[in-house]
This record gives structure tokens, sequence and C-alpha cells, in this order.
């Protein structure tokens, strides 16, 4: 299977090798970067869309502003409707309505003082109504906070020289908190639908951007802990080290991304859990996780066609511990995760696209065989996986089909609108089913199906100032939920679907 991957990996850089030798053609392009089409993919930019250089918002209407573009400002506001019935995130079935707001703002400085450069992103996270304590729930709630304060020093034309289409090569160097998305959101992702966004601390660096043919991104942070009211604090047992590159000297067929990550975790330091309670004994583990991936890219010439496809394999360790927190065995940790998407837009006016995807990431083989095989999934973005936060990128294989069109209505403008299929299995029967009531049959005869959604979702811009977003999914459960949820849950009238509807506004200040 491996060698296959490998193979076609293989075949595309030998066709971006073909490519690279039309010289001629590639000094008619301005810059190499070419944006991927996958679902889900497109990383929130830095600064983020909302922010705006003060000379280009309202502002330039007062003479003060008129000529200021050393300076970036943004404001926005979003509130979301959720109505779940029948949520599989949760121990019991019922119907869950609440709104979930989210206040962010952007201050940012360039230019005038370069080198030196600093930014600001603060963010206050809410949610009213809902059936469930607020207490932890630091997927819905962090009440102002600081998502971003770094001072940077920015060299525009650096001593490494210009590519060969002309484009200066710059050098970023920041220090402070950070909020950032890498690769394709999967491991590292400020997480633009949940109500409250991943944070770091630390030192981050890049060489090149996305005009040039090469880009390197080094960083060594720390997490920062989520907590509901009161300020987050960096998570001091926990290291993550990264040097990402992207290489686009071929991009007109191909776009690779090569790299490396390392989360180191001291258990002595572990304090809290992911929803900011005091850590459980069995939680505060030693472990090292390195992973190391392949991601592909780009377009098929004119042909339509689009793919996307990456191997990531991960190694190191982590010990295992009793529920009372006594040391028993240290496990090698070994995993893997691979997906493929292959897309084709149809030349109509509604741009239609029609993508299909094949994910896998591997879980835990046998649950007392001295090995830990469960995929670390570190700081991604879940979404892609499932529209309605049923899955996780652990302990999963899902075939998706996707038709992404912008239909042309006259009385709206730019009008979005995708719908899919999915079917989600476990890769590991013995493994548990990661959906937050995290439920496992060691004996695997519960055997793996798990489901099946439908999801769709309308985007709507209403002006320069504000959108609406609509969406619905629906899930049909199979095997795997019907018996664990009976056997281990002990709910044999629980519904076997859930239904998921919520409708977004978005108001932008700038």
């Amino acid at each position: 299977m491996y060698r296959n991957w490998f193979a076609l990996i293989g075949l595309l850089v030998c066709g971006g090798v073909i490519a690279a030798e039309d010289a001629a053609g590639q000094l008619e392009r301005q810059d190499y970067y070419v944006e991927r089409k996958s679902y889900g993919t497109q990383k929130e930019t830095e600064p983020p869309r909302y922010v705006k250089q003060a000379n280009k918002t309202w502002l330039k209407d007062y003479d003060t502003f008129a000529d200021v573009d050393w300076l970036d400002v943004g404001l926005e506001y979003r509130a979301r409707f959720e109505r779940r019935d029948n949520d599989f995130r949760r121990a019991d079935q019922n119907i869950d309505e609440l709104l979930l707001q989210r206040t962010r703002a952007y201050l940012g400085v360039k230019n005038t003082l370069d080198p030196l450069r600093f930014a600001i992103e603060v963010q206050d996270s809410r949610r009213n109504h809902g059936d469930y304590t607020r207490e932890y729930d630091t997927r819905d709630i962090d009440q102002a906070d600081i998502l971003q304060g770094y001072l940077e020093l920015n060299f525009k034309e650096s001593f490494l020289g210009k590519d060969d289409l002309g484009n200066a090569r710059p050098v970023w160097v920041r220090a402070g908190r950070h909020a950032w998305e890498a690769i394709d959101r999967r491991l590292i992702a400020r997480n633009e639908w949940r109500n409250t966004t991943n944070t770091f601390q630390g030192l981050r660096a890049q060489i090149g951007d996305k005009k040039n043919d090469w880009q390197l991104e080094l960083l060594a942070v720390k997490p920062v802990q989520r907590f509901t009211t009161r300020l987050d604090e960096v998570d001091h047992a926990q290291d993550f080290y990264g040097v990402i590159g992207n290489w686009r000297g071929w991009s007109e067929t191909v776009t690779l991304e090569p790299y490396y990550l390392l989360l180191k975790q001291d258990g002595d330091e572990v304090k809290y859990d992911s929803n900011g309670k005091a850590a459980a004994a069995n939680t505060k583990i030693d472990r090292e996780i390195h992973t190391a991936g392949l991601r592909a890219y780009g377009m098929v010439g004119k042909s339509g066609f689009d793919y996307d496809v990456s191997y990531i394999k991960q190694w190191g360790h982590q010990d295992e511990l009793s529920n009372a927190g006594a040391f028993i065995a240290e496990l090698d940790h070994d995993a893997y995760a691979y997906n493929a998407e292959i897309g084709y837009s149809f030349k109509y006016p509604w741009k239609p696209r029609l993508s299909a995807f094949y994910g896998v990431v591997n879980g835990d083989k046998h649950p007392n065989d001295g090995k830990h095989q469960r995929f670390e999934r570190l700081f991604g973005f879940a979404r892609p996986w499932s529209n309605d936060d049923y899955i996780q990128m652990e302990n999963i294989r899902t075939p998706k089909l996707r038709l992404e069109f912008d239909p042309k209505i006259a009385f709206l403008d730019n009008v979005k609108v995708d719908t899919g299929f999915s079917w989600f299995q476990l890769d590991s029967a013995t493994d548990r089913w990661n959906a937050g009531a995290n439920l496992r049959d060691q004996t695997g005869k519960s055997g793996k199906d798990l489901g099946k959604e439908f999801d769709l979702r309308v985007r709507f811009p209403i002006n320069q100032y504000a959108s609406l977003n609509l969406g619905y999914a629906h899930f049909w459960a199979e095997d795997f939920v019907k018996t664990i949820s009976r056997k281990v849950a002990g709910q044999a009238d629980r519904d076997m679907d859930s239904d998921f509807f919520y409708t977004e506004l978005t108001l932008l200040g700038f």
C-alpha cells in the first residue's frame, strides 16, 4: 500500500520536472503561488481576512487616515445559532439549542518602524442557552483573552535575494503569542469553525512567502491552555517544534509541502485537561511524538482536474499509567495517516466542482500489546472530516463525495453552496470513537461501521460588512454506534439518527 502512495507522489514530482523545463512560460507569471482547491483546506491569511489596511477602509474618508498604509485594523462579530437533535458527542439524547457569540479585534503596525513590527489580536467567546454546563466548556467559551500579541523583525528584502520571477525573498521572526494555520489545517489550525481558537506562545520564523518558489517556516512554541472565565495560561507541560517547507518551482503542476513536527510532554508539569479541568492522574504522562509528512497538490494542466494527496508518519514513545497514575510501561508510538482528493471543475457559469476524497487515520490495534498506534492529531481542524463534529483525526476511514458551486442569483452576488455525503468507519474496531463521549469496545465485537452523513451549506454575502451562513447535517448511525450505545452506554432507547442545523451571521467593522 505504502509503495503505491510513494509511487503516486513520485509521478507528480516527475510531472513537475517536465513542467519546469518550460522556463519561457514561467516568466509570464508574477508569482509561484497556486491556491489549493481541496475542500476545507484553504488556510486563514496572516493577518486574518477580517483585517484591512486603514487607508483601504471607510477610515480613508477622514484626513487623518487618508494616507495611513502602516496600520492594520480589524473588528469582527459572529453569532451562530445551533440546534442539535440527538448529539452523539453527548452521553444523553436530547435537543440542545444554543447561541454562540465570538468577537475579535486586531491592531497591527507595519512599514513605518521597519524592520520592527507588532500586532495584537483579542477575542471574546461566549455561549448563551444550551443544556450543558459552561464551567469547563472551552470549545465554546473563552471570555476576553489574547489570541495574538507579538513583536516582529521583518526584512522585506533579505540577503537571499530574489527568485527567478523577480520576487524578493523576505525574512521575518516573531516572538510572543500566535494563532495561525499551516499545511492543510489538519495538524495546525486556528480552528475557525469552533467558537474558541488554538493559540501558542514562543517563536516563529519564516523565510520567503507564498509568492516565492520556495518557503520555509520554523516554530518553537508552547500551546496555550484555554480557560472559560479566567486568563489563558501557557501550557508548560508541552513543547511544540516544527519545520515546514513549500516548494513551488513546479507549481503549475505540483506544490510540495514536506514537514517535520515534534511534540514533547513532561508528565510532571501536566495540570489541566483539554477542557481546563484538573488533569486526571492517568493523563499525566511523558511522551515524545515525531510527525513527518509530505503533501502534494496542484492542477492537472488545463484539464479541469485538481488533486491533493498527503502521507503522514508518526513515531516516538509515551507512558502508560494505571487509573491511579502508577507507571506501567513505556509504549512505542507508531502511527500513520494518508488522504487523497481528486476534483473536477466544470466549464459552466455556476463553477461546479465535483470531488472524491478518501482518508485513513490509524487507531490502536490491540489494547494490551505494549504499543500505542492511535494517531496524535496535534492541534488541527477537525471539521473537514465531519460537518457535525463527530469525527476527530484518529482511528477513522472515510470516503466522501462533494459538490461545490456558485449559483447565479439575480438579487445576490457571490452566493456559494457546497454539499456532500460521507461514510465513516473505524480503522480499528478495538480502539475508541472520539466523538466526545469517547466510546470504545476493546473486544472489537461492536464492529467498525460508524455511520453516514449528509451535509449542506449555503453562504450569502449580504454586503461588504455582513454575511450569512446556513448549514445542515444529518447522521445515520451504523453497527458500532448502535451496539456501543446499548452495550456500553446503556441507552437501548436512543435514536440512531441525529440532526444538526445552524445559522450564522458575521459582521465586520471595517
